[in-house]
């Protein structure tokens, strides 16, 4: 048996910098006899060299990559804990105490290792009667171990956590395969701390992490849902679980306050039948949104299910059908739907409500999919690529909005009904981020105000997602003059000002549309992909504040740097970027939001695949759609603005072009090959066309130029910003305060003119 050591134990953690500082002599001096030697970074030698000196019987721990490690001769025991360094196994707790087992080892020395920090890890390793002592890799040198030197701090913690260790007392990742002490897991939110696997929480946990403190009001009104089949066992099996679980059904719902803004939440727990939806899972997620209905707030589903509840046949399928009903209700209501997909969610539950989100967020690795893996595999016969039907897949392919880390879903949650909600219902938080900020630091979930009590207020845990949400909802300032690339001006140039305008606006020093989002819009939340089959990066949607007003924002983005560029396609949208920018103009209609569009592409990208999947069709619903939208549209020419595919942004209530910026039927070069079969006459075809913003001003195309200042924006880019941003303020203040009707009547009349 390991004798116990308590004498010094019950220092509070907060005081461990305060404890004595001692040489691996006094260590031994205390009665300790072995010491396992934990340093995954250096391997110093010196450490095994003077513990054996101090008179301590000195083992090493190593992996499989170091097992030629000259340390390792001068210990007595050499433990392997795993195969590789880089796998982060020595500030893995199970494997180190195990180690320390192994080696019979009474003391552990830690090197610069984050284990001394984790008071579970010390609670557990002095429980078992291990003390442990910990040095910054800094200080390791030769012959700094002397009798006299004073370098090694005692790790202590509370009286309270020191216990001896149990199967309970650790939690194992199922990607990394680490394990962790269940209370690191939980103060991380539930999250491995070394891999960031997010564990699977249950619906309590959910309603603790994000609903504000105190403010949970619990809506189940129905616990069961029958047995539609008189299904043999199944009667059982609910009684069962439920005795299990402590639930009565698979999903939980209640109402509460998010930063202070109101919101009905509904969680599915995977613990419950795997979240399996049968009549009472449907009955609560729809009454849940007649609620959300009725208080007219925001709601929010965090989805985990492995679709229909089998044993409830045909009567599990309708609840599709059911719960799309009453979100539509909530919809035509002008209120907001968030839906969270977490793992798993799959079947029914993403064939329906899963991913009717108004924003559908995800957290990180979860599973999503309408048929599963295997299924897919056994049916086709393909052998399916890693990462399928991940969160990031989904992300990819278009078909959610974000992947969202869980320390920051609170924060998102708060920043999306603070600008989709109602006004009466956000009124504490929706003014700009800095009131949204203020809102989540006075109104802290119950798991951060839980948090602080046992930390301490400082504690980082604690706000680790406040900060995180107020590092997202600063917009960032492009402060950087970029050099400008754009030939001289020539006398030709002079003589010709149109081509001269091309040549500018096509500067690839010039700024693109996100800078001018950065400099104007505040906690930007940008919204991704056309939720059927792809994100197009040449099309950026999303919502934030200008001048304190809610809006959507709407961009042609061609990239700042030659990879971007590639990625964005040269700021040629594809059919999936048109059908993402009518997504965001229903959304902003039916919600209210002005929608403000930023044009800056050569045109909509030519080719036989996007002609395949409907150019033409994408570009005439977003014409269509804004012809009637029943919210104010104002939309700004900031580069290049190329035939339908700029006018496809520009059906606005007002239009306005930067004064090097550019708008014509179609390129120069176009235009020169059309009608004269030689594109080497662009020169002649943009002095044609009038393609200079002034003369497009004359003839009654745009409302207003925009200067950019001496040269152009690329030389100004703060100066042209902050003219973009007070033209957009001023167009939106001017027409929020007209009816729907009469801004439908005045931009139809705009265009009629022509």
């Amino acid at each position: 048996m390991r004798r116990k050591r308590t004498d010094y134990i019950t220092m509070p953690a907060a005081d461990a910098s305060s404890s004595a500082l001692r040489s691996l002599v006094d260590i031994a001096r205390e009665g300790f006899s072995s010491a396992l030697v934990v340093d995954g970074r250096h391997a110093f030698e010196e450490v095994v060299a003077a513990a054996c000196s101090a008179g301590l019987r000195a083992a090493a721990a190593y992996t499989g990559d170091r097992s030629a490690s000259p340390c390792l001769a001068l210990a007595a025991q050499g433990v392997c804990i795993g195969e590789r360094a880089s796998d982060g196994v020595f500030d893995d707790g199970y494997l180190v105490l195990a180690a320390a087992e192994t080696a019979g080892a009474d003391a552990l020395l830690l090197v610069d290792s984050p284990l001394a920090d984790d008071a579970e890890f010390v609670g557990m390793a002095l429980g078992e009667g291990i003390g442990v002592f910990a040095i910054d890799a800094a200080r390791v040198t030769a012959g700094a171990f002397g009798g006299a030197t004073k370098a090694w701090t005692s790790c202590v913690c509370e009286a309270g956590l020191v216990r001896p260790v149990q199967a309970a007392s650790w939690r194992r990742c199922p990607r990394c395969h680490g394990a962790f002490g269940v209370r690191a897991v939980q103060v991380a939110g539930d999250v491995c701390p070394r891999c960031g696997h997010h564990f699977r929480m249950t619906s309590a946990q959910r309603f603790d992490a994000l609903f504000d403190a105190g403010s949970v009001e619990p809506l189940d009104g129905v616990s069961d849902g029958g047995d539609p089949l008189a299904f043999p066992g199944y009667a059982e099996k609910l009684a069962a679980v439920r005795a299990k679980t402590g639930l009565s059904e698979a999903v939980s719902c209640a109402y509460g306050r998010i930063a202070s803004m109101p919101a009905v939440m509904c969680v599915m727990d995977s613990t419950f039948l795997m979240g399996s939806m049968g009549r009472a899972v449907g009955a609560r997620i729809a009454d849940a949104a007649q609620e959300a209905t009725r208080r007219a707030c925001a709601l929010v589903v965090l989805c985990a299910s492995g679709g229909a509840r089998m044993q409830e046949g045909l009567a599990s399928l309708m609840q599709m059908a059911k719960i799309s009903c009453a979100l539509r209700a909530h919809a035509d209501a002008g209120l907001p739907y968030i839906s969270v997909v977490t793992d798993p969610t799959t079947g029914g539950v993403t064939a329906s409500f899963a991913m009717q989100g108004d924003v559908v967020l995800a957290e990180p690795g979860a599973l999503v999919g309408f048929a599963g893996r295997r299924v897919i595999q056994d049916t086709t016969g393909e052998t399916l690529p890693e990462g399928f039907q991940t969160a990031q897949f989904a992300l990819e392919h278009g078909l959610i909005d974000a992947v969202v880390h869980r320390d920051e879903l609170r924060c998102a949650l708060a920043c999306i009904i603070a600008l989709l909600a109602p006004p009466a219902s956000t009124r504490e938080a929706a003014s700009g981020p800095d009131a949204l900020s203020r809102a989540l630091e006075r109104f802290p979930s119950a798991r951060e105000a839980r948090l602080m009590e046992e930390e301490g207020a400082a504690h980082p845990a604690a706000f680790a997602a406040f900060e995180a949400c107020r590092a997202r909802l600063r917009a960032l300032r492009m402060t950087r003059p970029r050099r400008s690339s754009a030939p001289a001006a020539r006398a030709d140039l002079q003589e010709n000002p149109a081509w001269k305008s091309v040549l500018t606006a096509r500067d690839t020093a010039r700024p693109t549309a996100l800078h001018y989002v950065a400099c104007m819009v505040d906690g930007f939340f940008e919204l991704h992909g056309d939720r059927a089959s792809a994100d197009d990066a040449a099309v950026v949607a999303g919502i934030g504040w200008i001048g304190g007003r809610r809006a959507m924002v709407i961009a042609q983005e061609k990239g700042a740097t030659l990879e971007e560029r590639i990625r964005r396609n040269f700021g040629c949208p594809q059919p999936e970027g048109y059908r993402k920018s009518l997504r965001a103009l229903r959304l902003a209609e039916r919600l209210g939001l002005p929608v403000v569009c930023l044009v800056d592409t050569q045109g909509a990208f030519c080719g036989r695949e996007a002609e395949e999947r409907g150019q033409g069709n994408a570009i005439a619903d977003n014409l269509k759609e804004l012809a009637g939208l029943r919210v104010p549209v104002v939309s700004v020419i900031v580069g290049e603005g190329g035939s339908g595919g700029a006018l496809a942004l520009a059906l606005s209530d007002a239009v306005a072009i930067q004064e090097h910026a550019v708008y014509s039927v179609l390129s120069p070069e176009g235009f020169a090959s059309i009608l004269w079969k030689d594109a080497a006459r662009a020169p002649e075809a943009a002095a044609a066309m009038r393609m200079n913003a002034y003369e497009i001003f004359e003839m009654g195309i745009v409302d207003t130029v925009l200067e950019e200042g001496e040269g152009s924006a690329s030389a100004n880019p703060l100066l042209a910003a902050d003219a973009v941003r007070r033209y957009v303020e001023g167009a939106l203040a001017e027409f929020s305060a007209q009816d729907a009707q009469a801004l439908i009547a005045r931009r139809r009349a705009r265009f009629a003119k022509f």
